[in-house]
């Protein structure tokens, strides 16, 4: 019996212990980061942050201790309990269903699975609602590859969220898209990626805080598989082959605002730049300009494009910086023998402003652009191709 006692006393020490030092079994310098950045938040905020450690599995706990060594201030602060504790809860729910995430890396895990906002947008409860939405979808995917082309070609009737300038603000969290049922390259990025990382799914927000050719900023998602990162966005076309791969690929290494970035929960040498909220510092970024100049040039080498012309086509003139009044149509590019060249539909009003239709001409030269007129008849419009040329057209 004193045997069976002294067992039982021990047991219960034990576990008494390692409840009482929530960091048990965490990697020491995760652990020793935590407790710093905790330590800045009073003594009441820290004794809440504490607890939330202390009550998960073990097994979750160098996860959120891992969050909580690199939070930014004002979420130490403020961010509410009941969402951080939702966050890792449901962060390892999909660790747990979904076959592809146990076989991530910790620090891709951690970096890109985990955390529980993008940028800066408003922080709110984004795992349970898309989990919902596109579990189901990930559970009958034989894959992570399969898994991202299903939530990719899902994600606006899901969400039901197009694109549109008059959003309320560039950052919107999902929740404020969802419920205008509109967002720019930026709100929609951030449901993308959130939509990635609830089913497990490693994503990170990308952009350039400006084109080469000074047409404006623009934001994207990169999602991580078989070791690599690949660029896709809200409505892709395949993985690396989105629009705006041109533009990138000519980024400017000696003009940092041309660069090409990506973010990072842990932090960088380098914030990524938020064009929308250019004092914030607390978002890092990762130049990664590189990768995509020589992704371009192996795809334009693959390829072997001719002249690009970009064709844009309106609802009438003078509407051509509302993106409400693009026309998503067939138009054709035909050469002076009558023989079409190229075709392709021109960027409509939920797409991008940054977005446009590109056919490539296979020599300079002298073109018909044909598009259709607001009276259903087609017109042309002729123009000259010497090198990269923009043309315009107006339905009326």
């Amino acid at each position: 019996m004193r045997l069976r006692n002294l067992f039982i006393a021990v047991a219960c020490a034990a576990f008494f212990t390692a409840c009482s030092d929530p960091y048990k079994g965490v990697d020491p310098e995760i652990a020793a980061k935590a407790k710093a950045n905790i330590a800045t938040a009073t003594p009441e905020r820290a004794e809440e942050l504490t607890k939330v450690l202390s009550d998960l599995k073990p097994e979750y706990r160098e996860g959120m201790a891992y969050l909580y060594a690199y939070m930014p201030k004002h979420d130490i602060d403020t961010l509410p309990v009941a969402l951080i504790k939702e966050n890792i809860e449901y962060a390892y729910k999909a660790y747990e269903t979904y076959p592809w995430v146990k076989e991530l890396p910790k620090d891709i895990f951690y970096n890109e699975v985990l955390p529980y906002a993008c940028v800066d947008e408003t922080r709110d409860s984004w795992r349970p609602m898309f989990i919902e939405k596109f579990g189901p979808m990930a559970a009958a995917s034989k894959d992570m590859r399969a898994a991202i082309d299903t939530v990719n070609k899902s994600i606006r009737e899901a969400v039901d969220v197009v694109y549109n300038t008059k959003r309320k603000k560039p950052n919107q969290s999902p929740r404020e898209s969802m419920e205008i049922h509109m967002a720019s390259c930026t709100g929609l990025s951030i449901l993308l990626i959130d939509a990635f990382r609830s089913v497990g799914i490693p994503a990170r927000f990308a952009g350039t805080p400006m084109w080469v050719s000074r047409e404006g900023n623009h934001n994207w998602v990169e999602v991580w598989l078989d070791g690599e990162w690949y660029v896709t966005e809200y409505l892709p076309e395949k993985l690396n082959y989105a629009w705006f791969m041109p533009r990138a690929g000519k980024a400017d290494k000696n003009d940092k605002t041309t660069w090409i970035y990506a973010t990072s929960y842990r932090p960088t040498d380098m914030l990524y730049p938020l064009v929308w909220n250019r004092k914030d510092t607390t978002v890092y970024g990762i130049d990664v300009t590189d990768r995509y100049i020589a992704l371009y040039k192996s795809q334009q080498a693959e390829e072997g494009k001719g002249t690009p012309v970009a064709i844009k086509l309106f609802k009438k003139e003078g509407g051509e910086q509302s993106s409400a009044d693009r026309i998503a149509a067939d138009v054709k590019l035909i050469n002076l023998n009558n023989d079409v060249v190229g075709q392709g539909k021109t960027a409509g009003p939920s797409q991008d402003m940054n977005d446009y239709l590109t056919i490539y001409a296979p020599v300079n030269g002298i073109f018909d652009v044909e598009y259709p007129a607001a009276d259903g008849t087609l017109k042309r419009k002729r123009v000259n191709v010497e090198g990269a040329t923009e043309v315009v057209v107006f339905a009326e």
